[in-house]
């Protein structure tokens, strides 16, 4: 089988489509898609514990490609990511770069929580927390962006 070029953007050489990165924004807006509609509905939580999903995935992405991207830090692509992208936050003296860390660690344990545990207590405000959080990474890289 033929081997598939990876790059951010390019050609996939493999089925000859021309593609782009994934715009990690999409997955907030998803969790809050997620978040709306009927309490009463058979999935209501699949629906929120998605959300926090989502939301969660939206903000380690968008923080690891700002590390990446504008810092040009070498983030692996396997799951010590997560505790890499955490730690390069959590080691600065910035106010807003430690608020990030510390915002992306609530929001990995709430992932976590809604991802792994059979019974989670207080989906609906959790989701909604998940939501702020997810919004205060963005605006937060954001402004180290200027």
């Amino acid at each position: 089988m033929a081997q598939r070029k990876k790059a951010n953007k390019g050609i996939d050489e493999y089925h000859g489509r021309i593609w782009m990165s994934f715009d990690w924004t999409q997955y907030l807006f998803l969790a809050r898609e997620l978040t709306k509609g009927s309490t009463s509905s058979s999935n209501h939580e699949a629906k929120l514990r998605s959300a926090i999903s989502r939301a969660y995935y939206a903000a380690f992405c968008n923080a690891r490609n700002f590390l990446r991207d504008d810092r040009k830090k070498v983030i692996p692509s396997t799951a010590i990511a997560h505790g890499i992208v955490k730690d390069i936050f959590g080691g600065s003296t910035d106010k807003i770069e430690l608020e990030i860390e510390a915002d992306l660690d609530r929001l990995r344990i709430d992932r976590n929580k809604a991802d792994y545990d059979d019974d989670v207590l207080g989906l609906v405000s959790i989701s909604e927390y998940a939501l702020k959080l997810c919004q205060n990474i963005f605006l937060n890289i954001r402004t180290l962006q200027k």
